[in-house]
């Protein structure tokens, strides 16, 4: 097979480094939860399978078994013998379900819609995170628009505006010689303690 799509994918995620073979190897990016994928040796013993079911587990990792050999894997991958391996990136993991999805696609089928999501959101979220780097090296701020008018406040309120020096309201009535306010007549007590209104005069 050495023109086949799948394994040339794991051998480009070999020479970029997202690719960990053996059991130990696995076991250890699954428990930091680094894996993106494992992937089994058609021909892999039952222990094998278990462990790398525990290993998708710990991980919360999808495993799948590859239409491939212990030997047909180790051939292409550099190695005698390949049982187990896992991807470390989504963009490989979502790239190698979607070509086991085009030969077997009740199979594999729904793997790789579920790995192609996770691939487009790790996706977007390297992108934002380049971009705020790359706005905050630059020191870019918010570009300068043109005020709204329809939102500048009104210079003058409706209505007269006031001069300087008045106040609003009714002006206070004063007297014309004091300037205070005029009092009233007094009351006065009468005979008997009564209290007349205006002023008393004695009858002669």
């Amino acid at each position: 097979m050495p023109n086949d799509p799948i394994l040339h994918l794991l051998g480009l995620a070999r020479k970029a480094g997202r690719l960990e073979i053996g059991e130990e190897p696995v076991g250890a990016v699954c428990r930091a939860r680094q894996a993106r994928l494992v992937l089994m040796a058609s021909d892999a013993a039952a222990n094998t399978n278990r462990r790398a079911a525990h290993f998708g587990e710990a991980g919360n990792v999808l495993w799948l078994e590859l239409p491939y050999t212990k030997a047909e894997l180790g051939f292409h991958l550099g190695r005698g013998s390949c049982a187990m391996l896992a991807l470390t990136d989504a963009g490989f993991a979502a790239a190698v379900t979607e070509k086991l999805a085009a030969r077997d696609p009740e199979r594999y089928g729904p793997a790789a819609q579920q790995l192609r999501q996770k691939a487009d959101r790790v996706l977007q979220r390297q992108k934002e995170k380049r971009q705020h780097e790359k706005n905050l090296q630059n020191g870019k701020k918010k570009p300068w628009a043109v005020p709204n008018p329809s939102q500048k406040k009104s210079a003058a309120p409706s209505g007269q505006r006031k001069g300087k020096g008045e106040s609003s309201g009714a002006p206070e009535a004063r007297s014309p010689r004091s300037g205070s306010p005029r009092p009233g007549p007094k009351h006065r007590p009468g005979p008997g303690g009564r209290k007349l209104s205006g002023t008393f005069r004695h009858k002669p």
